[in-house]
Formats: structure tokens, sequence, C-alpha cells
């Protein structure tokens, strides 16, 4: 893992939703570093802005799945009118999302919201830019808002000279299609904050986005190598959950991985809270943010498995995330090849044998039941445990004791000796080399 970037911070939200910090480690506007903020989850609502009591329920919905920012489309005035009332009922900070008419951008500011994401490939009339940047300035009593700065594949193209757009395109699709598509985003981008810094307007952070994942690994790296501002990561167009996880983790995890990005969004065309947890389990898989309920590890199983995993592992699961609220590492393993390694490095751990299985907790044995009490066991040692550690009775993460593994067919099937012998009946030595065959 490479260090995160330094960038200068941005700040979204307020006192009532929670102030989200985005990048750091460089001055900001008050000409003081600070320390760089935890990677954020943002989503976006699928449903319209103007029908409030459902725009609502789904922004709270994805604050309780563990989104930090939530994102809104505000196409037509009768949205933005809707923002103030909307503000007024949710509990985390919110974006307008505006791409056609710089009227709503200001409608939206004038309302209360926390930032603005702007398109450079669809208002890039510089008065109205420069009336925007004016108003985000102004707005929250005079410390201002941030503007997100969208330079995506999908929507820097020209689009109203006609000229200037086949010229473009032109370009895109040409035999270097990657290169001069990294050309049209970082000139664009340049051209754009040019306006912004010749208003004294700072407090910015850039997209890039592309459906495809080498282009958007590429559009970062090189912005990150040019500008001080906070990245906004995220696939565009990137398709359902079942694939489209798979190219966002690919791209995002690879440029967090090199410290690079401030806040992501991974998009799905399907429910959106999968994309919080999606999101969360990336930063927490990475180290980037500090787990929230417990993690869950289970064996893939094969043909040594002797109890039905995938069900007991649906169901631990569904019942750590309602139940458990520290950072726990739970283990569920179907046999006792791999069950106690990962016993050991876990805090609380189960593997199974013939019909039963085996509870660790820290390593130490706690318990040795049938297949139908395995759940309830390990659920119940989970709560004792989480309850042990909020005492302050144990520490998450802590091994006390090494494990012997058990003997995998005595106590959990048929004996070591039993297999041993007929291995030797089959004419093998006890290294599994065959002998007096012919």
């Amino acid at each position: 893992m490479v260090p995160r970037r330094p960038t200068r911070p941005v700040f979204v939200g307020n006192e009532r939703t929670g102030v989200v910090q985005i990048g750091g480690g460089l001055p900001g506007a008050d000409a003081s570093p600070t320390a760089v903020a935890p990677v954020s989850v943002q989503t976006m609502t699928a449903g319209y802005t103007h029908e409030i009591d459902k725009c609502v329920a789904e922004i709270e919905r994805y604050a309780a799945a563990g989104a930090d920012i939530v994102r809104l489309a505000v196409p037509e005035k009768k949205d933005t009118e809707a923002l103030k009332e909307i503000l007024a009922q949710t509990t985390v900070p919110i974006v307008a999302d505006v791409h056609f008419h710089f009227k709503r951008a200001l409608e939206a500011i004038e309302a209360g919201v926390h930032k603005i994401r702007l398109n450079p490939g669809n208002i890039s009339d510089r008065a109205q830019v420069e009336e925007v940047i004016d108003a985000c300035k102004q707005a929250n009593n005079g410390r201002g808002i941030p503007i997100r700065i969208g330079v995506n594949e999908g929507s820097i193209i020209e689009r109203r000279d006609k000229q200037k757009r086949l010229k473009e395109l032109g370009a895109v699709f040409g035999d270097h299609k990657h290169g001069y598509l990294l050309a049209i985003m970082i000139t664009k981008l340049e051209e754009y904050l040019d306006i912004f810094y010749e208003r004294g307007f700072r407090d910015v952070v850039i997209s890039a986005k592309s459906m495809s994942a080498p282009i958007v690994i590429d559009a970062y790296t090189e912005i990150a190598a040019r500008f001080p501002h906070p990245l906004h990561l995220g696939v565009t167009h990137a398709g359902p959950q079942d694939t489209g996880r798979i190219r966002s983790v690919v791209a995002l995890g690879t440029l967090l991985a090199n410290g690079i990005g401030d806040t992501i969004r991974i998009s799905y065309a399907s429910d959106h809270v999968g994309e919080v947890e999606d999101g969360l389990e990336l930063l927490y898989s990475l180290g980037l943010r500090e787990r929230a309920g417990a993690e869950l590890i289970a064996c893939p199983t094969c043909g040594r498995i002797q109890v039905d995993l995938f069900s007991l592992v649906k169901d631990v699961r569904e019942t750590l995330a309602k139940e458990i609220r520290l950072p726990m590492k739970v283990a569920v393993m179907g046999c006792v090849v791999n069950g106690p390694g990962e016993a050991e490095g876990a805090d609380v751990a189960v593997f199974a044998g013939d019909r039963r299985g085996i509870i660790y907790v820290q390593g130490e044995r706690v318990a040795n039941v049938t297949e139908d009490q395995i759940l309830p066991a390990l659920l119940e040692e989970c709560r004792r445990f989480q309850g042990r550690v909020e005492r302050g009775e144990a520490k998450l993460g802590e091994k006390k004791v090494d494990i012997v593994p058990p003997d995998p067919l005595g106590e959990l099937g048929s004996g070591w000796e039993k297999m041993a012998a007929e291995r030797m009946r089959a004419g093998e030595g006890t290294t599994g080399i065959t002998v007096g065959r012919t």
C-alpha cells in the first residue's frame, strides 16, 4: 500500500448532518494543512428528487447502509424547489448534480445544498460558470461550499458545436483512442480549473470516470500527478452489480492501493445500497476504513465439506449484521484442513467435521456441538465476546493460545489410526508413496 496522496481538503455538510472531510494533507482555505481524511463513500438517488417523501426515504436507506454523502439529480426547477424540504429531513451531506442549466446550481445553492457537481461538457459558458463559483463562495454563511468537476468520458465531448464534436470524436475513436481521450480530459480540466483559479476558488474535487477500467486507472493517475485537489473515484456505466463490482474494484482498488483517491462511488444498474456496501468492503479490505461490524470469512467449500456451509454462512452473516457492532473477525470453515489456521487468526471461529463443529474464541476451544447447534452456539459466542470487549475484559485480534489441530477423523470422524491403517493395507507408506505394486 502506497501512502495516501496529500491534497487540499474540502468539507461537505454542516452541523446538523455532520461535516465530511474529503482529502487533506495540504493547506486548505485557512492556509493550514489537515490530516488526510479517511476515504468516504458516496452514492446517488435513483428516483425523482421532486418526489420528496420517496427521495428522503431513499437517502436515509443509503445512510443506514453506511453512505457518507448522497448525490441528487436536479434537472428541473421542481427538483431544486424540493431541495429545501429534503435538506431539512436528511442526516447526511447532499450534493446537487447539475448537468444542463447553471440556474439549477444557483437554485440548489440557495436551498442550502452542501456541494455542487458541474460538468464542463454541458456547462461551459464562462459567465455562467463564474456565477456558480461566486455563489458557492458566498454560501454556507460565507464559509463556502465545494464543487466537483466531472470530466467523465461520456460527457466531455463537445455536443453543441458539430464541427468541434466531429473533430473530437475523430480523435477519440482513432487508432490511439486511449491517449487522445486522456488528452481531452486533462485539457478540458485545465481550461475549467483556470476559471476557478481566476475567481480565487480552490475548494474543488475532480472526477474523470470512464466505463473502461484501464482508462480510469490512467486518467486518475495522470490527474493526481498534475493537480492538488481531492479525487472522486468511479467507473461509470459499470453495469449490474454482479459484473459491475469486478470492473469497479479492479480500477478503484488499483488506484487506492497506490495512494490515489479520496472519495468513491461504485455505480450499479441495480439497488444502490449495493454500491455503498461494496464501496465500504473495498475500503475495509485495503485497510482504508475501520470496519463497522463483524468481518466474516468463510471457506469456498470442496469435497472435504461435511456440513451445509452455504446455508450456515448466509445465516451467520445476516445475524452478525443485525447484532454485532464491533469489528471482530469471525471465521466459518467447512472442514478441519484450513479450519485451525483460520480459527487461530479469528476472534471467534468454527470449523466443521462429521456433522459437528468445534468453536474457538481467540484460540481457545469453547464448544463441540452437533451441526444443528453450530449456528446458535457460534452466535452466542460472538455476543459473549462482544460483551467482554465492551467491558474491557478482552481485546480484538488478541490470540491467547496456539491451536493444536484436532484429529479430523477421530473426534470428528474415525481417527488418524484408521486412516493410516487403510493406507498400509493399500500398500502405501507413511509418506503417501505407493510401494510394492507392479
